[in-house]
Parts: structure tokens; sequence; C-alpha cells
């Protein structure tokens, strides 16, 4: 579990955001105002304060802002507008992914929100959202066009992307944080989501009791993760990661842009994918980012419908919904549900009853 301080995190010298401060006459870092009472200490859970940080070196005559805890004393550094309470450690696979690649596509990126969480974007205007591992902020801009106010928090540097795709939006807030130990005040959210997210983590159990902490008595919690395959294609895909976690980034990103070109060869991308995954996605880029995001991450767990209902009902949702996938029809529905579609998921919605 990551100790929650910010010696490791680098200065950032080219803050963004800044605004004056009066009485010091140095700039400092800004964040949104409407983010500090929904933000407490993840060491304790005490309240915090926003405050000037020490002067940037070399000069700048800037200063970066800082939180500080009422309760235990700890500091966490504000980057860019960012609350920093984690670096990235086991999720750095997942920085360099959405820093590098462009895999926002806002049609699409619609369509599979509905598909995965149950609701309509614009049916979340005026309600304030948890994006739960927001990777680049594709979702969190998404719900923001529609007039949310979202809070997206990720442990990766891809809080850099996801800020800057939600620059324009002031009803979105990024946070730099670790989804196992949540910088946010229980039940304040009226709807929560995690698509792709939790099976990442050490402990995705523990992730999820946090995510599901967050939303309030009525609220509404999807979450999506990978599915449990057959034994043969969990054994093949476990001695595959046991390689591809351990390779170097040059030579990983050029075999996932080779499994990006299998990827588009009919027949071969819907047959051969059973066996060995890879995206057949229709977009060259997001092909290549599906197969790197598969192979590179550390972590990767597997799971059963029954599994994920049972961690909804333990965290007091009621209402439980399985939500199907958007693809449809006879072969695809029976390899479906026998557990062939390797990167395929299993996805619940639940609200909040207690």
């Amino acid at each position: 579990m990551l100790e929650a301080n910010t010696s490791d995190l680098p200065r950032i010298r080219l803050p963004l955001n800044v605004v004056t401060n009066a009485k010091s006459s140095v700039r400092m870092v800004s964040m949104n105002a409407d983010l500090l009472p929904i933000l407490c200490c993840p060491r304790c859970r005490g309240p915090l304060d926003l405050e000037p940080a020490d002067p940037l070196p070399q000069g700048e005559g800037a200063t970066e802002s800082r939180l500080s805890c009422r309760t235990c004393g700890a500091g966490y550094l504000v980057a860019r507008g960012i609350p920093r309470f984690a670096g990235e450690s086991y999720a750095a696979s997942f920085g360099r992914q959405w820093n590098r690649y462009d895999v926002a596509r806002d049609e699409e990126d619609e369509a599979t929100f509905q598909v995965k969480t149950g609701l309509e974007p614009a049916s979340l205007r005026g309600q304030l959202v948890l994006d739960a591992g927001c990777g680049g902020g594709r979702y969190a801009r998404l719900l923001g066009r529609h007039g949310a106010r979202v809070v997206g928090v990720d442990i990766s540097t891809a809080v850099e992307k996801a800020k800057s795709l939600c620059a324009d939006l002031p009803e979105v807030s990024i946070v730099q944080g670790d989804l196992l130990e949540l910088p946010l005040n229980h039940q304040r959210f009226d709807a929560a989501f995690s698509i792709g997210v939790l099976h990442h983590s050490p402990n995705p159990r523990k992730a999820f009791a946090q995510v599901a902490a967050c939303v309030k008595p009525g609220g509404r919690l999807a979450v999506w993760l990978y599915r449990k395959n057959t034994p043969p294609q969990e054994w093949i895909n476990s001695a595959l990661r046991v390689v591809t976690t351990r390779l170097p980034t040059r030579v990983l990103e050029p075999l996932c842009v080779g499994l990006g070109v299998l990827g588009g060869v009919p027949v071969l991308n819907r047959t051969l994918n059973k066996v060995v995954n890879f995206s057949n996605h229709p977009d060259w880029t997001l092909r290549v980012c599906d197969s790197f995001d598969w192979y590179a991450p550390r972590y990767q767990s597997h799971h059963t419908i029954e599994e994920l209902k049972q961690w909804f009902s333990e965290e007091g949702f009621a209402d439980l919904e399985v939500l199907p996938p958007a693809r449809s029809g006879r072969l695809y529905d029976w390899t479906y549900h026998h557990n062939l579609i390797i990167g395929s998921g299993v996805n619940v919605a639940g609200t909040k009853a207690r």
C-alpha cells in the first residue's frame, strides 16, 4: 500500500491555473474551490486546509499550493491544479499509456459509458459523480460536457492528460490518489463508476469498498471488471503475462503494434484472439492501446458475476442489475455466456440502500 506522502513527487515548474495571493504577492497554483469539502486526508480521514507551499526554485516567483491535514498534520502537494495524494507506483504503465495514446472518441465514449453504467450521461446533469480510475479523462470529460460535477481520481500520471482534456470544464476536478486509500469523504456522491480499473489494483475488493463508501444512500454505483475465462485461457494468459509484464517498454510497445496489425486481419481477429488476447477494434490506435493495456500492467485479476454481485451486497447495495455487453447475436451470446471471450467483462450496477 502506498504511503500517503509527496516527497517523491517532482516539482512542477510551469504551473497551470494560477491565481494571485494578495498577502504575499506571489502566485500559487489554484484548485477547484468546490473540491476542498469533498477531500479528506487518506491517512486519518481528517479535514484539509489549502495553503501556500514553498517557493519554486530558480527564482521563478511562483509557488505551488499545499493541502494540510488539521488532524494529523500530513501535507499533500497541489501541482498544476491537481491534488497529489500518491505517486503512481504499480500503475506506471497507465501513465505512459494514457499520455502517449489519444483514445478519446466522443461518440464511442458516450455509447460505452451508457452500456457499462446503465446511465445516460445527460441524466447526471447537476449531480456529483465519481470517476474511480479516470485514466486520461475521457468519461470525466463526457459527463462534464453534459453538466455533471465530476471528480476523477487516478493513481497514475495520466491525471496530466485528464486535466488537459478537461481544461475547459470547470465542473471537472482531477485528483491523483490511490483507490485503496481514497482521499474522499464518504457518502458524498450521487453516482460513481469504475470502468476497467479495479482489476488492476493489488487488492480489488478493498478498492471496491473504498469507492462504494463514497456513494450516498440512494446513489448509484456501476463497476466493470475483466471476466474470468475458461481454465485453459486463464493458464495461457497468465503464462504470457509472466513474460510481458517484465519486458521493457521499448520491446513491449512494438509487440503491441504487431498485435494491432493482427487485429486488423479478418477471421484471425475473431478466432485467434480467443486463445491469445489482442484487440480487434476498428481503430488502429485503440487496438494498439488495448493490447498494451492488457499485457503491460503489473496487476490483472479476473472475476465472475456472482463474485461482483456479492461485493455490492456486502457494501449495502440493492436492486442489483447485471448489465449486458453492447454486442449481441446467437454466436456471440453463446461464447460470452460460456466465458470464452478474453477481455470481456462482468458488469453490475446497484443502488446504495444504507
